[in-house]
């Protein structure tokens, strides 16, 4: 990872946890930084995978855990069926508006993280295959999970953007540094 996350107030692992994720969504942001909307949308790599679609799956995952971990249906459901869609952007939706729903969710995220009682508390986990039967999870977990769903993206998003354009995270971090001093 091409930043440095500040160390965290001694004993705040809240803070601490939400400060890698935060870490791990810039580094998927930084991927779109300066793309056109049909760049965003390309899909220049073997696989099927575009930044913009990269960047609304994330949004969509994450809010669906803290959903997940609330207790509450999903606002976005997803099935066999549709799961692909929260791969790509569908027409009205613009690299903004994904990064807007995602700057949202990320508050509503912390909001949550920040008010439950422990991180060691748990929620269940959906009945699925690939769990085992009446599993939990602690928010602890959660968080944790959500670090790594979005880290191995922007990796994705990392290799998509090299290749559509030649430019690396490294060169991204020195782009978004240069406007924010400009700014």
């Amino acid at each position: 990872m091409p930043t440095h996350v500040p160390a965290e107030a001694h004993g705040d692992e809240r803070g601490a946890l939400l400060a890698f994720l935060e870490a791990q969504r810039g580094g998927l942001r930084r991927a779109a930084l300066g793309l056109s909307e049909a760049d965003a949308r390309r899909q220049p790599t073997a696989g099927e995978l575009s930044v913009g679609g990269l960047l609304k799956h994330v949004a969509e995952t994450e809010q669906g855990w803290v959903e997940t971990a609330q207790e509450l249906p999903h606002s976005i459901a997803r099935d066999q069926d549709s799961w692909p869609l929260s791969f790509r952007l569908a027409d009205g939706e613009t690299v903004g508006s994904v990064l807007a729903f995602w700057d949202e969710v990320a508050r509503r995220t912390e909001e949550f993280i920040r008010s439950v009682p422990s991180l060691d508390d748990t929620f269940p986990l959906p009945e699925a295959p690939w769990y085992p039967p009446r599993a939990t999870q602690s928010m602890r977990w959660l968080v944790l999970h959500l670090i790594e769903e979005t880290a191995r993206h922007a990796g994705h998003a990392d290799i998509v953007r090299e290749s559509l354009d030649g430019r690396t995270a490294f060169a991204l971090v020195d782009e978004e540094r240069a406007a924010q001093q400009g700014a």
